[in-house]
């Protein structure tokens, strides 16, 4: 019998969920996962006006257990949704396998995400300032119910705040992703993500590399 993790499982409720409509489109990719930064820039998928579903995904990583792409109204430039394959709604629901991956990879794909767009991933400086938000459930402010984690970088022109909740939680005016913005952030930070595994590699060693992309690591090239 496949294990949770690996099994894929539609969403239960009448409602479709455009999160489950992206995963069904976008197969896991050879490792290390990250499309090629001159890649076609999105994934497309169906339009839903009942959920909002995007109508297209701009995918940065999509691995045997999660997915990564830009967020379709972000709070900030670069705001990214990192997104559990399978079909579950809380994070407490999740596999140990889906956790495993998603602990590799949260400190990777945040690195890319903020080097990406605020130094355009060629800075080996320091990381500049970033949310992650999770939410479970209704009363906890999940619009989505499908596990997914927003990776949300603090650019330069927004200001320090230190006693206000928005800047914890992640909260900030939405607006509608720029197509051709979005396509110019794709290739940066694609590249800035290749960076990162391979700082891993460099910094970690191959064992660390190893749990990050499994067995199937082969003859890749950055």
């Amino acid at each position: 019998m496949p294990s949770p993790s690996t099994t894929t499982t539609t969403n239960p409720s009448s409602t479709p969920c455009p999160f489950c409509k992206i995963t069904s489109l976008t197969p896991p990719l050879p490792p290390p996962y990250i499309p090629s930064p001159n890649s076609p820039p999105s994934t497309s998928t169906p339009s839903d006006t009942n959920t909002n579903a995007n109508a297209n995904a701009h995918i940065l990583l999509s691995t045997p257990h999660l997915l990564a792409f830009l967020d379709h109204a972000p709070i900030s430039r670069g705001h990214v949704l990192l997104v559990i394959r399978r079909h579950v709604e809380k994070a407490s629901a999740m596999s140990v396998d889906e956790g495993q991956a998603l602990g590799a990879w949260l400190g990777v794909v945040g690195r890319g995400v903020v080097r990406g767009v605020v130094m355009g991933g060629d800075d080996d400086d320091g990381i500049g300032d970033w949310n992650v938000v999770q939410n479970n459930g209704a009363r906890a402010a999940q619009v989505v119910p499908h596990v997914h984690f927003h990776i949300i970088p603090r650019t330069d022109d927004v200001p320090e705040v230190k006693a206000r909740s928005w800047t914890v939680f992640g909260k900030g005016q939405r607006e509608d992703l720029d197509e051709d913005e979005a396509k110019v952030l794709l290739g940066r930070i694609r590249r800035s993500l290749r960076r990162e595994v391979e700082r891993v590699r460099v910094q970690e060693g191959e064992g660390a590399l190893k749990l990050l992309l499994g067995e199937g690591k082969g003859g890749w090239k950055l």
